[in-house]
């Protein structure tokens, strides 16, 4: 019974495991990262975007069910794995245009920019909320070429997670666009 359970095991070659095992190797990665790329083409180029939370997910889940596929010992298994990249792609293309159709939608599923800076004072109330300590801002601000904190218009904790920085003499109001500010206690950067 243990022998027929060990064919059964086997995906290209029932009696040469070693044969069969090189080949899951050459053959799998290659043929669900096919199956992904052109799964992307069809979806689209925003597949792998950081537009949303939802967005992140997919490129985290895509990436653990390649793995699988790339990995699997049966038929079974690599379908499984191929065939849910499949599903999550078609539900973030049918989430994306939800998100442009409805704006319920878009303010369901997606998160709302948020000011932590603005004109050279800290919003304390939003730092506090979203967990987002000062030195993370300094570093933005070195990483954004900050050389004059004058010229820090609004720093911006965008939807996706990712900091803005906005640093000019003059900000066009439409840039903040959408941006929430929460509360109104503001702290001077020379306090932080």
């Amino acid at each position: 019974m243990r022998k027929n359970a060990a064919l059964i095991d086997r995906m290209f070659f029932a009696n040469a495991p070693e044969l069969d095992l090189a080949l899951r190797i050459l053959v799998l990665g290659p043929l669900a990262l096919v199956i992904v790329v052109v799964a992307t083409r069809v979806v689209g180029l925003r597949s792998f975007s950081k537009m949303t939370a939802f967005d992140f997910v997919t490129t985290v889940a895509i990436g653990s069910l390649l793995a699988g596929a790339a990995a699997a010992s049966k038929w079974p298994a690599f379908l499984q794995n191929t065939g849910a990249i499949l599903v999550i792609l078609a539900a973030q293309m049918a989430l994306a245009i939800l998100r442009r159709k409805s704006d319920t939608a878009q303010s369901a599923i997606a998160n709302d920019p948020l000011l932590l800076m603005e004109d050279g004072e800290w919003c304390s109330e939003a730092m506090d909320t979203t967990r987002v300590s000062k030195a993370d801002v300094w570093a933005k601000l070195r990483e954004a070429n900050v050389c004059d904190l004058s010229r820090v218009r609004a720093v911006v904790l965008e939807a996706t997670g990712d900091i803005s920085v906005l640093h000019a003499d003059r900000l066009d109001d439409a840039l903040l666009h959408d941006v929430r500010s929460i509360g109104s206690t503001k702290q001077p950067l020379s306090n932080g």
